[in-house]
């Protein structure tokens, strides 16, 4: 396994994730959710929240063997209130449980956390090209906050749930 950004985030390589298409079909995942003040979390609430969600699935075993195959998706699905998906590789007790199944567009961009609006728009823009819409809008962040200052990077993949 690669060497890690001082044992916290795994190195994040764009090209695995840049415009790729996943085709997920009851793709496990564990559930949680934070209040969010116009799309913007509540920083400890959101770091104890991803902790929690980490231990429980790094306790039962099941979360894959290579972190970097770990994915944890936002989605917003109102202006106060974010929903986090962690990548499971099978049922975790004591944690909701979910799946998430479809047709998934990515693109990797890199930038501020606020920049998210623009970087749906341009995701919309490829998507055009394509003859394809969002359904919904998924974001996976490679890098927290102080591993994206330390890499000098802030990567971010929007996965976009698309109707094939």
């Amino acid at each position: 396994m690669e060497q890690t950004i001082k044992e916290c985030c795994p190195i994040f390589h764009p090209e695995k994730w840049n415009q790729k298409t996943f085709n997920w079909e009851h793709k496990k995942f564990i559930k949680a959710s934070v209040p969010t003040f116009f799309h913007i979390p509540f920083r400890p609430m959101l770091g104890k929240k991803i902790r929690n969600m980490m231990k429980i699935a790094k306790d039962s075993r099941k979360l894959p063997d290579d972190m970097e195959d770990v994915l944890l998706l936002f989605t917003d699905p109102t202006a106060f209130k974010s929903e986090l998906f962690l990548s499971v590789i099978d049922t975790v007790p004591n944690a909701e449980n979910t799946t998430l199944s479809g047709t998934y567009l990515t693109k990797v961009f890199d930038g501020a956390y606020n920049a998210i609006p623009k970087f749906m728009k341009q995701m919309d823009a490829y998507l055009a090209k394509q003859d394809k819409k969002a359904n919904q809008y998924y974001v996976h962040y490679a890098y927290c906050p102080k591993c994206a200052k330390e890499n000098g990077h802030n990567y971010m993949v929007l996965f976009a749930n698309v109707s094939v």
